[in-house]
C-alpha cells in the first residue's frame, strides 16, 4: 500500500537536520538501550502477529454483542454501525503500521511514540489508559467465559470457571512469547474456523436449504423492519438507531489495531511482516464483521422474545435463535463452545497487551521499575502478574449477575478505547509533520493513502463517538448514574492523570516540531532490515501459505 503523495517542500534537509536538543523533562528516551536482562525476544512470526490482532478483535462481541445491538435497533443499523466502525479501525490501523514499521524498538508500545512526538504528559495518560483498557478487558472476557460455561448448567460454582479461565490465560503469558503467539494462533484458529462455517450455514438458511425448506432471505427486513426506531420516532430515530450501534460496535474493535503496534518489539523481521499483518486485517475484519453482521440481521427478527432476554450466553446470540429457528437444534453447544473459544483468545491477547503497556512505562520511568523485570525467555512477568490481577475484577459476578458485570466492563473499556484512539491519532500527525518538516516522509518503509486527511476526518468522527457514547442515558426514561458513571468517568480520570503529570513535570504542551526526535533507533532497524532475508517459497503449497500468512 505505498503511495507517493507530494507535500510541502522541506525547511531543512536530512543532512541538515540537527540532533534534537536534550529535552530535560523526557525520559523516554532512557528505554532505547536496554540490558539484555530486561530486552524483550523477537519470537512472533508474521502469523502470531496477524491472528493476534483479528484475535484481539473477534471476542464475545461478534458472537453474543451483535445480538444486543439487533434487539435495539434492527438489522440495518447494526450492519451499517459494524461497517462505521471498520473504516474507522482502517485508518487507525494504518497510521499504528506507519509509525510502528518505522521504528519497531523492542519494548516499544504506543504511548512511548507520544512521548517522543507530542509530549510525556499525554504519554503518561495513555499509558495509564491503555494498561487500564486491557486489564478491564482480561476481565471482561473471563467473566463471559463464565457466563458462557454456566450455559451447560453444571454445578461448579460461576467463580471456580472464571478462575480457570484465568489460570490458563496466565500460563499462556507467563511461560514465553513463543508459545502464547502459537496458542493465539490456535485459539484463533477455530474461532475463525466457527464464524466461517456459520456464514455457510447462514446463506444456506436464507436461501432454504435449511430443514424446515424456508427460504427467509431478507424477510425480517420487511416485517418487522430494517430499523428499531431509538428513543424516538421517525427519521431522527432512525439516525439515533445507526448512531447507537456504531457506538456499541466499538467494543467489538476497541484496542485490537494496537496489538500489532505492542508486538513490533517482538516480532521477527518487523518491517515484512507488519505491513503485511496491516494490510490483511480490513479483509478479514470485512468477512467476519461485514459479512457477519449483515447475515445475523436476516436469520432472526430484532422483536424475538428470546434476544429480548438478558441472558449472556448462546441462548441470546442471534445465531442460535436463527439456526435452531430453521430445525437446527444441535449446533447451540457447538456455538457456545466456539463462543467461549473466542473470550479465552481475546483475554489471552489482553493480557499480553496490557502486561506490554506496563513493563514499557516502567521501562521509561512512568511505572515503578520492578515491573520491567523478564524472564530468561524474555517475558515481563511481574507486569503479566499485575495485569492479571486487575483482570480479576472478573470475580465480582460472585456477588452480581455476570451479564450486569459485563456490561460495565464493556462500557468501561469502550470509552477508554475511543480516548485511546484520539491520542494515538494526535500521535501520527504530529510524528507526520515531524517528517515532513526534516524531510524524511519519503524514507517510510510503509505508507498509506489519503494521509493525513484521512486521520484529520477519524480524529473528528471519534471524538463526537466519544462525546456521545453514553447520549441514552440522558432521556429521562433511560437515565442511571451507574450508566452514566461507566460510560463517562474515564473522562475526568484521564484529563486528571493528563494535568497532574503536566504540573509536576511542567514544561510545554506539546513539543516543537524542530525538537520532535524521529532519528534515533532508524539506523538500528535499518541494519535489522537490511540483514532480514524475505522466505522463498519451495512449492505451491508454501506459496500459497505464504501468501496467508
Amino acid at each position: 500500500m505505498n503511495t507517493h503523495e507530494k507535500d510541502s517542500p522541506p525547511e531543512h534537509s536530512p543532512s541538515e537536520t540537527p540532533p534534537p536538543p536534550h529535552d530535560s523533562h523526557s525520559t523516554f528516551d532512557q528505554g532505547l538501550s536496554l540490558s539484555p536482562e530486561t530486552q524483550l525476544h523477537r519470537g512472533l512470526k508474521s502469523r502470531h502477529i496477524q491472528f493476534l490482532a483479528l484475535g484481539g478483535a473477534i471476542g464475545t462481541g461478534l458472537f453474543v454483542g451483535s445480538g444486543a445491538i439487533l434487539r435495539e435497533v434492527g438489522p440495518l443499523p447494526l450492519w451499517l454501525g459494524y461497517l462505521s466502525m471498520m473504516g474507522v479501525v482502517l485508518c487507525v490501523m494504518n497510521i499504528i503500521a506507519e509509525m510502528s514499521t518505522y521504528l519497531p524498538l523492542k519494548g516499544i508500545t504506543l504511548p512511548y511514540f507520544t512521548a517522543r512526538y507530542v509530549d510525556e504528559s499525554l504519554a503518561f495518560a495513555a499509558g495509564w489508559n491503555y494498561w487500564y483498557a486491557y486489564s478491564v478487558l482480561v476481565a471482561a472476557e473471563a467473566t463471559a467465559g463464565g457466563i458462557l460455561l454456566d450455559y451447560w448448567k453444571t454445578a461448579v460454582p460461576n467463580w471456580v470457571w472464571v478462575l480457570i479461565i484465568l489460570v490458563v490465560i496466565l500460563v499462556l503469558n507467563i511461560i514465553a512469547v513463543g508459545v502464547f503467539g502459537e496458542a493465539e494462533f490456535w485459539f484463533a484458529s477455530i474461532k475463525f474456523l466457527t464464524i466461517m462455517g456459520l456464514i455457510i450455514v447462514g446463506i444456506v438458511i436464507m436461501c432454504g436449504g435449511g430443514p424446515n425448506k424456508d427460504a427467509i432471505g431478507f424477510r425480517y427486513w420487511n416485517d418487522p423492519g430494517a430499523f428499531n426506531e431509538f428513543i424516538v420516532p421517525g427519521s431522527a430515530g432512525r439516525f439515533l438507531a445507526y448512531w447507537n450501534a456504531f457506538i456499541k460496535a466499538g467494543f467489538s474493535f476497541i484496542t485490537s489495531p494496537e496489538l500489532i503496534g505492542l508486538a513490533a518489539g517482538e516480532a521477527v523481521a518487523p518491517r515484512r511482516n507488519l505491513p503485511k499483518a496491516a494490510r490483511r486485517f480490513l479483509w478479514r475484519l470485512a468477512v467476519f464483521y461485514g459479512v457477519s453482521s449483515l447475515i445475523v440481521g436476516c436469520l432472526v427478527p430484532y422483536t424475538n422474545e428470546r434476544l429480548l432476554s438478558n441472558e449472556g450466553n448462546a441462548n441470546a446470540s442471534p445465531w442460535v435463535i436463527g439456526i435452531e429457528n430453521a430445525g437446527i437444534g444441535v449446533l447451540s453447544h457447538i456455538i457456545n463452545a466456539a463462543i467461549l473459544t473466542s473470550a479465552w483468545s481475546a483475554g489471552n491477547a489482553f493480557l499480553y497487551s496490557g502486561s506490554r503497556v506496563l513493563f514499557s512505562m516502567a521501562q521509561h520511568g512512568h511505572a515503578p521499575k520492578i515491573f520491567g523485570k523478564t524472564t530468561r525467555r524474555g517475558v515481563p512477568w511481574v507486569a503479566v502478574l499485575a495485569t492479571w490481577l486487575f483482570g480479576c475484577l472478573a470475580f465480582l459476578n460472585a456477588s452480581s449477575s455476570g451479564a450486569q458485570v459485563f456490561a460495565w466492563l464493556m462500557n468501561l473499556s469502550t470509552i477508554s478505547g475511543y480516548v485511546a484512539w484520539i491520542v494515538v491519532m494526535i500521535t501520527y500527525l504530529r510524528f507526520r509533520k515531524a517528517m515532513v518538516f526534516k524531510g524524511l516522509l519519503d524514507t517510510l518503509p510503509f505508507r498509506t493513502p489519503l494521509q493525513p486527511y484521512l486521520t484529520w476526518f477519524t480524529l473528528g468522527v471519534v471524538t463526537l463517538l466519544t462525546l456521545t457514547n453514553g447520549f441514552p442515558i440522558f432521556t429521562a426514561k433511560l437515565w442511571d448514574v451507574k450508566n452514566f458513571l461507566a460510560a463517562y468517568i474515564t473522562l475526568p480520570a484521564f484529563a486528571l492523570l493528563y494535568l497532574g503529570h503536566k504540573l509536576v513535570k511542567r514544561g510545554p504542551w506539546v513539543r516543537p516540531v524542530e525538537e520532535v526526535d524521529v532519528l534515533t533507533g532508524k539506523k538500528e532497524m535499518d541494519d535489522l532490515t537490511a540483514a532480514d532475508v524475505d522466505p522463498v517459497p519451495k512449492n505451491v503449497l508454501q506459496r500459497v501459505w505464504f501468501w496467508i500468512a
